[in-house]
């Protein structure tokens, strides 16, 4: 079973109330999940971690069923600043003021904004399947709109994109991106999403996310870049070696840019590595975590 001893919970923050779940005993780690899904898809590695670890797997805000956030017209309330203040609040509310990070997709956005905000509280921080979302739109190209459309599509004013969604938020969400994928994951997280997805509220929630990476997201990430703003931490990023990443970008190497002292490499699937390759995550983070 799923999270096994793990309690589920709805824990108010300053700024938004967010579905959690949290088990295990030992050093506090933190799993954040991407696009298009909730906590959930941590299923498979969580119950290993929390052998030796307090585990807190929260939806970020927006998604899943956490609070949705009012609408700003800079986006930074779908921000990965304002989504690291939650992490903060949410990690001191059940007594961790220092704690290790790892995010997937968007939650490993939310991951590195969080250790370059929050430099005290991020013992260390694992990234899957991501390069900073300001060396993202520095490098787009043809390649890259035509595989990731729904970058461009999704930032479209509102309400072109939700309205288009919303007539069929399954098929959009999980049979027209990703390759048809996430169905094929483990039927309890995969309802869970398809649950969420079909709530207009999340369907703008997550347009913002985007529509925040394409503005406000991309211009803290240069501002950092230009004055030579660091990740503290040490540092793992793993990547999918028949993804995006592994395909289009010396992954490693740009990092380097952003973390002085990183480690990682490839794992031989696609982009979804906590739910495609779960023992090898699981051996991957304890690993990294142990140090």
């Amino acid at each position: 079973m799923a999270f096994e001893g793990f309690q589920l919970s709805q824990i108010d923050t300053p700024e938004a109330s967010l579905r959690v779940r949290h088990g295990g005993a030992g050093p506090p780690v933190l799993l954040l999940h991407g696009y298009p899904e909730t906590h959930m898809m941590w299923a498979a590695v969580a119950d290993g971690l929390a052998a030796d670890h307090t585990v807190i797997v929260p939806d970020l805000r927006g998604y899943g069923g956490s609070t949705k956030p009012p609408s700003s017209d800079d986006h930074e309330t779908s921000s990965k600043r304002a989504m690291a203040r939650d992490a903060i609040a949410l990690m001191a509310n059940l007594g961790f003021d220092r704690f290790d990070v790892a995010g997937h997709d968007r939650g490993g956005r939310v991951a590195y904004r969080l250790a370059l905000d929050h430099p005290a509280a991020v013992r260390r921080l694992s990234i899957l399947d991501i390069i900073p979302t300001g060396e993202v739109w520095a490098r787009a190209d043809r390649r890259f709109a035509l595989a990731y459309w729904h970058w461009s599509f999704l930032v479209q004013p509102h309400p072109f994109p939700e309205a288009m969604i919303g007539a069929d938020p399954e098929t959009f969400f999980f049979h027209h991106q990703f390759g048809g994928l996430i169905p094929t994951f483990d039927p309890h997280a995969y309802a869970d999403y398809v649950r969420a997805a079909k709530n207009p509220s999340v369907i703008h929630a997550m347009c913002e996310d985007y529509r925040a990476g394409a503005g406000y997201d991309r211009l803290l990430d240069e501002a950092d870049r230009k004055a030579g703003k660091q990740i503290a931490c040490p540092t793992q990023v793993l990547w999918g070696a028949r993804g995006a990443l592994g395909a289009w970008y010396d992954t490693l190497a740009i990092w380097r840019e952003w973390a002085p002292d990183v480690q990682g490499r490839a794992v031989d699937c696609g982009h979804f590595i906590p739910e495609e390759r779960p023992a090898e995550t699981l051996a991957l983070l304890r690993a990294f975590f142990a140090g």
